[in-house]
């Protein structure tokens, strides 16, 4: 089959592509930004990439016309609080008027399960992409999850880090409501498995695993999977503002990700169709079956995917390309070189950057710099990484986006999504002749950005003379 692939850089379409490539199919990743595909080599050369943004108006021979199914994995929560319900039905809108000059037979749409009459904006906004495609021209395939867990989720991420930082909680009293948590392993087994399948033409299906936990039960059997106990006691008075602001600041969530996942966790979702599972003869995962699974993956250092790699978990929603070409007049810049005698060791551990790793010198003085940008409304460090050692261009790094990384030309290039009165670049690159360059640019917005470079001159000399011996040397000892 030959199948387009909407959303393929996003946390799903990048866990679903090596499985589609598995089955043997010609995939085409329809995505916003060419660069912003995270994959390897290897994999880009056995698919089609074409470059579509669904909010705008669409334009001719785009979509190739030999397009058999296609995945509709579109969203737009973690966007906008206001607006995001408008955003998703005008992108289904497009897709229908895409697709519609196509031979397409089938398209899955992975939506979120909509059993109860008071849905919530953003379980409203998905049922009602469900009305929208259904009024294509093709047999349309709707599977309805609850919460994904798996390594890299959103849903994951938050309870991670809700357990592992904080043993006694004060919780409010959302965390009682019930939910029905799927493992990703089974969420991509169904999506497979529904593809050219007519038995689940025109239809909708919930989809989700044996366990109906509160958000409490799922916070303490996590604990239990690691091995660890924690104390949780919930109030009445939390407001959905101040739940939010909770979650932003104790997670790695964005705060507009955070107020809509709040808005939605006030209603149960809980599946009442299992017809799939017979159909498909699937038998998912429990809850702590899925959390198990998550933690192998992260010890193998093989999480494909991560919520936070998105661009909407940043401030930086626009195309990378725009940024790559680093500013010469009018910025301030931060420049140190010396000599390695040992490049590749060097160029792993430029590689390595940031996350767990640090960056390698004064990561006190980072953490603060990101508990600061966290109260100012920034991203923090708590994104961390994907990859220990794997960086594509696209990803998120603590505070920073990938622009470039193109380990072959041994060059590494930044940009800041702090908050910031400028823009900010930060660059590594071993030239030809084993010299490693390191080049922070700032380019400061009016009187205010020039005072706050100046006000952290004494700052860079220390960090930034620090970071580049650190990374020059070949002995870590």
């Amino acid at each position: 089959m030959k199948i387009l692939l909407t959303g393929a850089n996003g946390y799903i379409g990048m866990r679903l592509l090596p499985q589609l490539l598995e089955m043997g199919h010609d995939i085409v990743c329809a995505v916003r930004d060419e660069t912003r595909l995270s994959v390897d080599k290897e994999t880009r050369s056995q698919i089609e990439v074409i470059e579509i943004d669904f909010l705008e108006d669409p334009k001719d021979n785009v979509v190739p016309q030999d397009i058999d199914a296609a995945y509709f994995l579109i969203h737009s929560m973690s966007s906008s609080t206001q607006d995001f319900d408008d955003m998703e039905a005008k992108t289904a809108e497009n897709f229908n008027k895409y697709v519609s000059k196509t031979q397409i037979e089938q398209v899955i749409y992975l939506s979120g399960i909509v059993n109860d009459e008071l849905l919530s904006k953003h379980l409203q906004s998905r049922k009602n992409v469900e009305d929208i495609l259904y009024q294509g021209d093709f047999n349309l395939t709707v599977l309805r999850a609850g919460i994904i867990v798996g390594s890299g989720s959103s849903s994951f991420e938050i309870i991670r880090d809700l357990c592992e930082k904080l043993p006694v909680m004060i919780t409010p009293k959302w965390v009682l409501t019930k939910t029905q948590p799927i493992a990703i392993r089974d969420v991509i087994a169904f999506l497979t498995g529904v593809l050219g399948n007519e038995k689940t033409y025109n239809d909708s299906f919930d989809i989700a695993g044996p366990n109906v936990l509160t958000y409490k039960e799922m916070l303490h059997k996590y604990a239990e999977v690691r091995g660890f106990k924690n104390w949780i006691w919930t109030v009445p008075v939390m407001t959905p503002k101040l739940s939010s602001y909770w979650l932003y600041f104790v997670t790695s969530t964005s705060y507009k990700l955070a107020l809509n996942l709040v808005d939605s966790m006030k209603i149960e979702v809980i599946a009442k169709d299992t017809r799939l599972q017979d159909i498909l003869n699937i038998e998912p995962h429990t809850y702590k079956e899925a959390i198990d699974l998550a933690f192998k993956k992260i010890e193998q250092n093989l999480v494909i995917s991560s919520w936070k790699d998105s661009m909407i978990s940043g401030r930086f929603l626009d195309n990378l390309e725009k940024h790559i070409q680093v500013p010469k007049y009018g910025v301030l810049k931060d420049y140190k070189q010396l000599q390695v005698t040992q490049p590749e060791e060097v160029l792993e551990r430029i590689w390595s950057i940031g996350g767990e790793t640090g960056w390698y010198y004064g990561n006190w003085l980072w953490k603060i710099r990101g508990f600061l940008d966290k109260l100012w409304g920034g991203v923090g460090l708590r994104r961390g990484r994907t990859h220990p050692d794997k960086i594509f261009a696209g990803d998120s790094l603590d505070f920073w986006r990938v622009l470039l990384a193109d380990k072959k030309a041994k060059r590494l290039l930044l940009f800041a999504e702090m908050k910031l009165p400028g823009e900010a670049w930060l660059e590594f690159k071993i030239d030809d002749n084993n010299v490693l360059h390191q080049t922070a640019t700032f380019r400061p917005r009016g009187l205010r950005g020039r005072l706050y470079w100046y006000s952290i001159v004494p700052f860079h000399y220390f960090i930034f003379g620090g970071m580049i011996r650190n990374i020059a040397k070949t002995d870590q000892n």
